[in-house]
C-alpha cells in the first residue's frame, strides 16, 4: 500500500532547509513554511484536534468537505447535518471497511447530508486512509481519525488557509469525490507544495526528495515504516552524516523489521 502520513512529509520538507524552530509548549505550534511563504501553518496535536476541527464545522458558511478513514464522533455527524440543514454544502467520503464509518454514513443520510463511500480495492490492499476537511477557506489535514476514541491516540494535523494549497485539496477531494460516484476524474500529476492523498507516485516523490535534499536533518513520526525504499533513503541521509531520527509505533509488528535495520545501519 504506497500510502505515507502527510506529517511524515511536511517535517521532512522542512528538515531540508535547516534546523527545525523550537515549537512552543502549548498544544498548538506556529510553523513557518518551507518555502518562505508569509502565511502561517498550524501544527495541531492530539485531543485539541477536535476542537478546531468542531469549529471549524460549526462556523462554516459555504462549504464542509470531508474524506476520512473511520468517522465515529457522533457530535460531529451531528454538526454536519446541522451545516446541511442551515444551506450549507456539505459532502463526506468514508472508508466503507470500517464499521464506524458504516454506521456515520447511515446516519448521514438520515441528516439529509450527501455522502459517499471510497471505491477500496482489496487485491490491491488499498484503503481510503485519507483524514481531510475543508470548511470554507480553511484545510485541516494529517493523522488523526474521527473515531469515538480518536482523542486518546497521540497524533498531528495541519491546518492551513493558503489559497493555492486550499484550491488544491479541493480538487483531490472533488477526484475523490467523483471515483466514489463512479465516475472517474483523475487529477494529473503535478509538482508542488501539496501531493496528492490518493495512491499514484505524488506523495513517494516529493518524500524521496525531500530525504535527497535534506541537509542536516531528519526528523519522522509514523505509525508504520515498511517501505524498503523509504528505510533506504533515510540510511543513505544517515550516512551523509545528517542526524535521522525516526519514532515508530511499537505496537505495529510491521515496524519491527524497519526498526532493525535503522538499528544495524544507525
Amino acid at each position: 500500500m504506497r500510502r505515507f502520513v502527510v506529517l511524515l512529509l511536511a517535517v521532512c520538507l522542512l528538515a531540508c532547509s535547516g534546523p527545525l524552530p523550537q515549537a512552543p509548549s502549548a498544544s498548538v505550534a506556529q510553523a513557518a513554511a518551507g518555502s518562505g511563504r508569509p502565511e502561517p501553518v498550524r501544527l495541531w496535536s492530539d485531543a485539541s484536534i477536535f476542537t478546531l476541527i468542531g469549529d471549524l464545522i460549526a462556523s462554516s458558511q459555504r462549504r464542509v468537505l470531508v474524506e476520512v478513514y473511520e468517522l465515529g464522533r457522533s457530535g460531529l455527524i451531528m454538526s454536519l447535518g446541522s451545516r446541511r440543514a442551515a444551506g450549507v454544502d456539505v459532502r463526506v467520503i468514508t472508508d466503507p471497511t470500517v464499521a464506524a464509518s458504516r454506521r456515520a454514513a447511515q446516519s448521514l443520510d438520515r441528516l439529509g447530508v450527501a455522502e459517499r463511500a471510497y471505491p477500496v480495492d482489496d487485491g490491491r490492499h488499498q484503503i481510503d486512509h485519507v483524514k481531510l476537511l475543508i470548511a470554507d477557506g480553511e484545510a485541516v489535514v494529517g493523522g488523526m481519525n474521527w473515531g469515538a476514541h480518536s482523542d486518546l491516540n497521540h497524533d498531528y494535523v495541519l491546518e492551513t488557509h493558503i489559497p493555492s494549497e486550499i484550491a488544491r485539496l479541493v480538487q483531490i477531494f472533488e477526484q475523490d469525490w467523483a471515483l466514489a460516484g463512479g465516475r472517474p476524474r483523475p487529477l494529473a500529476a503535478i509538482t508542488g507544495q501539496i501531493a496528492q492523498t490518493t495512491p499514484g507516485d505524488e506523495i513517494r516523490t516529493m518524500l524521496e526528495a525531500a530525504l535527497t535534499a535534506a541537509r542536516h536533518l531528519v526528523l519522522a513520526e509514523v505509525f508504520t515504516l515498511t517501505d524498503p525504499e523509504v528505510i533506504a533513503e533515510l540510511a543513505a541521509a544517515h550516512a551523509r552524516g545528517l542526524d535521522v531520527r525516526v519514532l515508530l509505533d511499537p505496537n505495529q509488528p510491521y515496524n519491527r523489521r524497519g526498526y532493525e535495520v535503522s538499528k544495524a545501519r544507525w
